[in-house]
């Protein structure tokens, strides 16, 4: 089967680039290991938007460009160069207008207290650090509206505008290798279970979908339903070649479900809930590596460590085992997870005193979901300790009295290091992925030069949240980065 630009992953990232190729006249094909979706479907649906989107407008918000662009300076760090940062800041507000012109809906609802995601009455809301930053800050996090996490609310119907413009969709169809032909890449080796019977592509899609929830949040569960899936695909999958006339866009995710990539690039992962699907295994990352591609920030990760809601907990104190300040307590949780992580011992406390833990209580039924409840619930139950005086509750928790901050006892301290369990995980994901050139997308090879034919986007790429991660910020490169690439790939064509 041929095509202008082959699309290898159909989430979020894959969808925008074979919707911004198919919309340029390109003829697009695109190969998904299960039914597309990704880590985009099973996500929270949340995209990182400012600068005065036609959503905080509605919401009576203000905000600008610069502003934008200020807070992710910090964020971003070195990850993407000061020229592509005010590229994404920029056509920000033009990003959500087409989305939502390809049916993915928006709410300008916007959310009056700090919280990690927020609940159904909610729809714009402070998704990072903006607070700690600017107190009087515009919230940028756009959650699709959709009850539950909205991912699929997200999803589909990019999926959807995609097909009506005629993409065409290979599921069930894993990327092996590429075709390379003069030093150009032209297509995609493939094995698919196109022909295989129709109880096993049942299996295999049944088995999958079990695998992305709840095997998300139980990763023994996803490893042997792994296997299964795999076996299954090495039993009854056929080997294809699938050409790219003019490019092929890698944008199959990360690589966190792939322990020996973990192992070999991060240091510190064990005991974390790696986010994603299984999918996530860094075959974006081995394809590219086949045609001589660098890599980026592989060792770059996010760890998540919410201590809201309740709000009122952006009020105590972060400490770690030493007693050291930790970071804000309104900081987002992949920092104050970032700040444990740079800690040895993982270790930190979240001080509070009693009128703080009563104003937690009174607002958790109001501000949270369910599993915000419960993880809520379990910090207080069971992983806190409490005393009738700083100096008591110093010794208990083996700090200094007068590291603790003074306040109304008794005091309560709650225990938020990194250690696994299931009703207070620490999910983690990877930042890095392909060196790619920051104008077109084109995958770099070890000298800096692009590989022709070869592009990548979303998380197979290292791009804007390479650095550090908030809410959003992902699906909004991906969008950004997936519309970066198809338009190269236009560009490329027009040229020819």
């Amino acid at each position: 089967m041929e095509a202008d630009v082959l699309v290898v992953g159909f989430g979020a990232a894959g969808a925008c680039a074979a919707l911004q190729a198919a919309s340029q006249g390109l003829r697009v094909l695109a190969i998904d290991r299960f039914t597309g979706g990704g880590t985009t479907a099973i996500s929270g649906g949340v995209v990182y938007a400012g600068g005065g989107t036609s959503v905080q407008q509605a919401a009576g918000v203000r905000d600008s460009v610069e502003a934008m662009e200020e807070y992710l300076r910090a964020e971003v760090g070195e990850a993407v160069s000061a020229e592509t940062l005010h590229r994404f800041c920029a056509g920000s507000a033009a990003d959500i207008d087409w989305l939502a012109g390809h049916g993915v809906p928006f709410e300008p609802t916007p959310c009056p207290f700090k919280t990690s995601y927020p609940n159904d009455r909610y729809y714009l809301y402070h998704s990072g650090s903006e607070l700690a930053h600017d107190p009087q800050a515009p919230p940028r996090g756009h959650r699709a509206h959709a009850p539950g996490t909205s991912g699929k609310a997200l999803y589909a119907p990019l999926a959807a505008a995609a097909r009506k413009a005629g993409v065409r969709l290979r599921g069930q169809t894993r990327a092996t290798g590429l075709i390379v032909r003069d030093g150009v890449v032209r297509g995609v080796r493939c094995r698919t279970l196109e022909s295989a019977p129709a109880l096993v592509r049942r299996a295999h899609r049944v088995l999958a979908g079990y695998a992305a929830k709840p095997g998300v949040y139980a990763p023994p569960l996803r490893r042997r339903l792994g296997k299964l899936i795999t076996a299954l695909e090495s039993r009854y999958g056929t080997e294809v070649e699938l050409t790219a006339e003019h490019g092929v866009i890698l944008a199959s995710g990360t690589f966190n479900a792939n322990r020996r990539m973990l192992a070999e690039h991060v240091e510190r992962f064990r005991g974390s809930l790696p986010l994603g699907t299984i999918a996530d295994d860094g075959s974006s990352v081995r394809l590219g590596e086949q045609a001589g591609a660098a890599t980026k920030a592989m060792d770059r990760i996010s760890v998540w460590r919410f201590i809201t809601p309740p709000s009122a907990f952006t009020k105590g104190t972060l400490i770690d085992s030493a007693g050291e300040l930790l970071c804000g307590a309104n900081r987002y949780g992949a920092a104050i997870g970032s700040e444990l992580l740079r800690r040895s011992d993982g270790r930190g406390w979240l001080i509070v005193d009693e009128p703080l833990l009563r104003e937690a209580r009174g607002q958790i039924r109001e501000e949270a979901v369910w599993f915000q409840r419960m993880q809520f619930e379990f910090l207080v139950r069971r992983k806190s300790v409490s005393a009738p005086s700083r100096a008591a509750l110093a010794a208990r928790i083996g700090v200094a009295p007068e590291q603790l901050p003074e306040s109304t006892q008794p005091m309560h301290a709650f225990d938020i290091s990194l250690r696994p369990h299931l009703l207070y995980p620490w999910p983690m994901l990877t930042l890095g992925g392909l060196a790619v050139d920051e104008e077109s997308g084109a995958v770099l090879d070890g000298q800096g030069r692009s590989i022709p034919g070869l592009f990548a986007a979303g998380r197979a790429a290292a791009g804007i949240c390479a650095h550090s991660y908030v809410s959003g910020l992902s699906i909004a490169d991906c969008v950004f980065s997936g519309r970066r690439a198809a338009r190269a790939v236009a560009g490329t064509l027009a040229k020819n």
